[in-house]
């Protein structure tokens, strides 16, 4: 894990802000969904990207029943 040597304090509401270089570093825009992991003692943001629950493709993905399946292998699951 690469040290950005950032630091910010946690408001009484439990927000951070990301300063606006890590933000366009990362292709992170305004409303985007962030993911939330727990590591041990760490807290890991990461963009969200539905992906395909069987390929991991990012593309045409639909949501059926609570799950992302993507075009490709929603066709090979009606055959």
């Amino acid at each position: 894990m690469k040290s950005t040597g950032i630091v910010r304090k946690v408001d009484e509401l439990g927000r951070i802000v990301l300063p606006i270089e890590l933000r366009r570093t990362l292709n992170i825009a305004e409303r985007d969904a962030l993911e939330i992991y727990v590591d041990g003692n760490q807290v890991i943001l990461k963009k969200y990207e539905p992906c395909c629950l069987f390929c991991n493709s990012a593309k045409d993905v639909q949501v059926y029943k609570g799950r992302n399946i993507c075009g490709d292998c929603m066709a090979e699951l009606r055959k």
